[in-house]
């Protein structure tokens, strides 16, 4: 399993989800995943035995974002994901969206 693909499944049945840009046309509300970074953090011996995997998780709705963050965030507390940061970006005014996003991160078994 990996940070995007647990994502993925974890928000699908809430909203619609695409990895770097939504290429469809736009619903009312969706959401982005952007990975960040890939940490091997905790290892001995040379070798990493886990990664934390970063992602952002950008949401977009054009209604009020605070009950779509308040649910997601329940949602990613409940897989054991760690939120980094929390962040209103911006409402978008040539789109009408919000702009809100979620940093998380969680620990991962190396694959190599």
């Amino acid at each position: 399993m990996n940070a995007l693909r647990e994502l993925n499944q974890l928000l699908s049945p809430v909203l619609p989800v695409e990895t770097g840009v939504f290429s469809k046309k736009a619903p009312e509300t969706y959401a982005v995943l952007t990975p960040l970074v890939d940490i091997d953090d905790l290892f001995g011996d040379n070798r990493p035995d886990y990664e934390v995997q970063e992602v952002r998780i950008s949401l977009y709705t054009k209604h009020n974002y605070l009950s779509l963050k308040n649910r997601v965030v329940k949602l990613l507390y409940g897989a054991d994901f760690y939120i980094t940061e929390k962040r209103y970006i911006e409402h978008e005014d040539d789109t009408g969206y919000y702009h809100y996003a979620i940093d998380v991160a969680k620990h991962y078994e190396t694959e190599v």
